[in-house]
């Protein structure tokens, strides 16, 4: 065994395959990312994540469950929950007229806009759980500056303040349940429009601006936030490499100036925003070795399992050989966050949750 396993991988189907055992048995693959075509239903996910963890119980199994359009399980019986600006709107009615609806503050609506996004973590969480996921990537604290595609409905609200305070208030339902969380994707993918899904995303603003608004949240929520994940987008102005591969945002700004400890995820590395670095393409391989370099923790490349998973063993094969050249090294450190992701709870069973007073509330509470 080696002392770290930063490679999340994917897997093709709702069943795992011979292919898809022999990955999770890797000791450098630490979890996995599922997505809907993973999903049938209820009992095929409860016995999937069953089957995952019979082959190491330490595998973390993650999901974007986030809700509103990214929300991979929304059939048989989960509850279909509403996007993040459903409580920044919330929270908005609150203003009394003529008074600003950014900052501090005001009136019941705010109040009720925390305890609905608490509550709607506890239900996203206790949801998951019962059928065995680990882990959401959420939540998002990208502001909403108003043109980002991809972001959007995704973000609370455009004043870091009333995200960093509904953001507190769903990671306090997640954590009601059971479950950690993950902010996304620091440090601010909002302001950009251009979608690093596809794109190079490219940010001109200077890193004090970035600091006071976007990056914001991240610097408020030092106490209890347990990981984030890393946006692929060039900040020109404080590194020409994304943040993901740069070691200025990584490590001088998130671990020293901000004083975060937790787990810090890549981005997909197949996504275009990271797949280019100093104006030249590169492989999966020598992303996921610049990622580790530049200070993450935790690397995700999703979507290769289809067709064979070629890119995926190419990946491993990879990252274990750069191993052994000594291009990256174990981090105990490293491992130690991934693992303290986990759940150290028990989970209620699907239908005892169904009768659970605290999730029977929390549904009452949703907007």
């Amino acid at each position: 065994m080696f002392a770290h396993a930063p490679l999340f991988i994917d897997i093709a189907s709702t069943t795992l395959d011979a292919d898809d055992q022999r990955r999770l048995a890797h000791p450098l693959v630490g979890g996995l990312t599922l997505f809907a075509r993973n999903w049938q239903n209820r009992q095929q996910l409860l016995e999937l994540c069953a089957s995952i963890k019979a082959i190491r119980p330490d595998l973390l199994i993650c999901v974007d469950q986030e809700g509103g359009r990214v929300q991979r399980f929304r059939t048989d019986g989960f509850t279909v929950l509403p996007p993040m600006r459903a409580f920044g709107q919330m929270w908005g009615r609150g203003a009394k007229k003529g008074q600003s609806r950014k900052g501090a503050a005001f009136g019941k609506k705010p109040m009720q806009a925390m305890n609905a996004a608490t509550a709607t973590g506890y239900v996203l969480a206790s949801e998951l759980r019962s059928c065995g996921v680990d882990l959401s990537f959420a939540p998002v604290l990208d502001l909403d500056w108003g043109g980002s595609a991809v972001i959007g409905d995704r973000a609370f609200h455009s004043d870091p303040a009333v995200v960093s305070a509904l953001a507190q208030s769903l990671m306090h339902g997640l954590l009601l349940a059971g479950m950690a969380h993950c902010g996304k994707h620091f440090p601010g993918h909002g302001y950009v429009k251009a979608d690093s899904h596809v794109d190079i995303p490219l940010d001109t603003r200077s890193l004090k601006a970035i600091l006071k608004q976007d990056a914001a949240p991240y610097a408020w929520l030092r106490a209890s936030l347990q990981a984030v994940m890393v946006a692929h987008v060039v900040y020109r102005k404080v590194d020409a490499r994304p943040a993901g591969y740069s070691p200025t945002w990584l490590q001088a700004v998130l671990r020293e100036e901000l004083g975060f400890d937790g787990a810090v995820f890549s981005d997909d590395l197949s996504m275009e925003g990271g797949r280019s670095l100093d104006g030249r393409a590169v492989s999966v391989t020598e992303a996921g070795v610049a990622a580790l370099q530049a200070g993450c923790d935790i690397l995700l490349l999703c979507n290769q399992s289809l067709n064979g998973g070629k890119v995926l063993d190419e990946w491993i094969d990879g990252m274990a050989q750069a191993l052994e050249q000594q291009q990256w090294q174990p981090s105990v450190e490293a491992e130690r966050r991934r693992l303290a992701l986990l759940p150290t709870t028990a989970a209620l069973g699907w239908d005892e949750l169904m009768l659970h007073p605290a999730y029977l509330q929390a549904l009452e509470q949703l907007p």
